[in-house]
């Protein structure tokens, strides 16, 4: 199993320079109880797995192998996911956030694939053109505040016919009071799921009907699932709280 080394981590500023240099890039740091959430067995299963399950579901037939992009690694727990649903070959792990190479030591040290950490944000990746087979953007997009630039920088590294796997909540979600108490983000970019679609579009992905779904699931919804608890069932008419999407960059 590799073992990571310091060469291993690339900062930003020690990375290929952006051809096109922009001022800096905001970063929100994200709060204790955050922090402490993404470590939780409800986030390794109920979100971030569950997540994985249903992206693979709507594309089964993703191939193995190859160069990924995790894109916001935080403690690392999708490198885990990534390589051992798809044994890449090497796996680029990217986030904004200083303290990473800390955050992701353990998930990182365990991880069957090589890793290459990069502390650099998704609007300016450090990263050549179409030199990545898969993007996951697991739980991010919504955290950055450039989201158009970051979806043309996806595109951008993508090999012709790659795929960028999202798992994305929107703004209902985001806006409720509960996520508004304890946990940070920016709330003048959410966006609703049909945006969220139109935005891949725009950027130039293939958007499937058949590769989309929006899971209702009880950690999204106000209630956190007491009112389906107790039997009064799931509300048909709503705004969703989740979309889960496979998008492809034409060959």
């Amino acid at each position: 199993m590799p073992q990571p080394t310091d060469q291993a981590f690339l900062p930003f500023e020690a990375s290929a320079p952006p051809r096109n240099p922009q001022p800096k890039m905001a970063f929100v740091p994200e709060t204790k109880f955050g922090l402490w959430f993404l470590s939780t067995e409800v986030w390794r299963i109920h979100v971030l797995g569950v997540a994985m399950d249903d992206l693979q579901r709507l594309a089964p037939d993703l191939p193995k192998g190859g160069v990924i992009l995790d894109l916001g690694t935080g403690q690392g727990h999708s490198l885990l996911e990534l390589a051992t649903r798809f044994e890449p070959t090497m796996i680029h792990a990217v986030d904004p956030d200083p303290d990473i190479p800390a955050r992701c030591a353990a998930t990182r040290a365990a991880c069957a694939a090589p890793v290459t950490l990069h502390q650099a944000h998704a609007e300016r990746l450090p990263l050549a053109d179409a030199s990545v087979d898969l993007v996951l953007c697991h739980q991010t997009l919504h955290h950055i505040v450039g989201q158009e630039a970051a979806l043309t920088e996806m595109f951008r590294v993508l090999k012709p016919g790659g795929h960028l796997l999202l798992a994305e909540s929107t703004k209902a979600y985001i806006h409720s009071p509960m996520i508004r108490l304890l946990f940070r983000h920016p709330m003048h970019v959410q966006r609703t799921a049909p945006e969220y679609l139109q935005m891949l579009r725009e950027a130039g992905f293939e958007v499937r009907e058949d590769r989309v779904s929006t899971p209702y699931l009880w950690w999204s919804r106000w209630d956190v699932g007491a009112v389906e608890w107790f039997g009064f069932g799931v509300p048909k008419e709503r705004e969703e709280t989740l979309l889960n999407a496979v998008v492809r960059k034409p060959s």
